[in-house]
């Protein structure tokens, strides 16, 4: 078990003097943690600020803060409840000693003994305080998950958690909605306005673009912070900024590289497969999708992308249309016509029949 915790993990992250104002979002927290809900889910794809706006919200939130930065390799019992045990002592010392013990000596106690040490040790908390756990979709494994569930099913009135993750996690999320018990903020609230971009960009990043660049730009991103971010960078000592705007594309140097290594590299071989044929269409269904792929099952498929936040959109409220975020779409499109392309052909006849 881990005996020697790295500190970063257990910091926050800074408030950039450089940030966008977003005081709407702001208010969204505030109001959960007010009313006292006890959870707030933040769920979106890669770049959409998630980080960024709970460290704002915090910068002014009158209570006890402690966070845990979580990486690929806590998710692992021993280590993931050494580091969530650290977070909480950060609060007060004496939360989780019992199991700190065990974890110590080398032993896993269940999920009971874990869930009720926690839950017991934090009724004594006299005051509110949040516990952030950040990328939590780095978290699959079985054992952890059953705790978070337990826990968040007995949360004590002193905790109010708040997870940031690219997906959204195995957790009874729809029943706490039901329950009006949590606060939920997804990309479609956590992307760039127009005003937001335009402050984004020619303030935070010192641009001068016109207001038709930057609503050009906007449209082109679909205001994905990253993505303004990328394509401003480029636009820095560009003479003519309107023609790269009107070029921007998934297969943009940086953007391709930030969405490679942050989203399409990171999904199992099959995904990626499926990304890369799908890619052909403006509009998919799980019809059409098995049509093109030649497979079954696609309409799950789907919605557990969508679920993923994979940079997939619905286009009604049955879930059974959806798109691709346009850039994404681009860099997908891009890496396809690196194939054979009697294989592209292939995709282009069955989607046609």
């Amino acid at each position: 078990m881990i005996l020697n915790l790295l500190a970063t993990k257990l910091y926050k992250q800074a408030p950039s003097t450089k940030r966008v104002l977003r005081p709407h979002l702001i208010q969204r927290l505030n109001e959960g943690v007010t009313a006292g809900q006890q959870l707030t889910l933040i769920s979106a794809p890669a770049g959409f600020g998630k980080t960024t706006c709970v460290s704002d919200w915090l910068s002014g939130v009158n209570l006890p803060v402690t966070w845990l930065s979580l990486d690929p390799s806590d998710d692992e019992p021993g280590r993931f409840f050494s580091y969530f045990i650290a977070a909480l002592q950060k609060i007060d010392s004496g939360v989780g000693h019992e199991i700190e013990g065990l974890l110590r000596a080398g032993q896993l106690p269940p999920v009971e003994i874990i869930n009720a040490t926690l839950v017991n040790d934090l009724l004594a908390q006299p005051g509110r305080f949040i516990l952030v756990l950040d990328d939590l979709h780095l978290i699959r494994d079985h054992f952890i998950l059953q705790v978070l569930e337990k826990l968040i099913a007995n949360l004590p009135p002193a905790l109010h958690l708040v997870l940031l993750t690219r997906e959204d996690p195995a957790l009874p999320l729809a029943r706490l909605r039901a329950n009006n018990q949590m606060t939920e903020i997804r990309a479609s609230e956590l992307r760039f306005t127009l005003d937001e971009a335009a402050g984004f960009l020619n303030q935070s990043m010192g641009l001068s673009l016109s207001q038709a660049d930057i609503a050009a730009l906007e449209e082109r991103t679909e205001g994905w912070i990253v993505g303004l971010q990328l394509a401003g960078l480029s636009l820095r000592d560009r003479s003519d900024p309107s023609r790269f705007i009107t070029n921007l594309s998934g297969s943009h140097r940086h953007i391709l590289g930030y969405l490679t290594e942050e989203v399409l590299n990171r999904q199992p071989e099959k995904i990626q497969q499926f990304l890369l044929q799908t890619s052909i269409l403006d509009r998919l269904s799980g019809g059409v999708c098995d049509a093109v792929t030649d497979s079954s099952g696609s309409h799950a498929l789907l919605e557990e992308l969508c679920n993923a936040n994979l940079f997939l959109v619905p286009l009604d409220d049955d879930q059974h249309w959806y798109r691709y975020h346009h850039l994404f779409a681009d860099l997908l499109r891009t890496r396809l016509n690196q194939s054979p392309k009697d294989k592209e052909a292939e995709l282009h006849r069955r989607a046609s029949h």
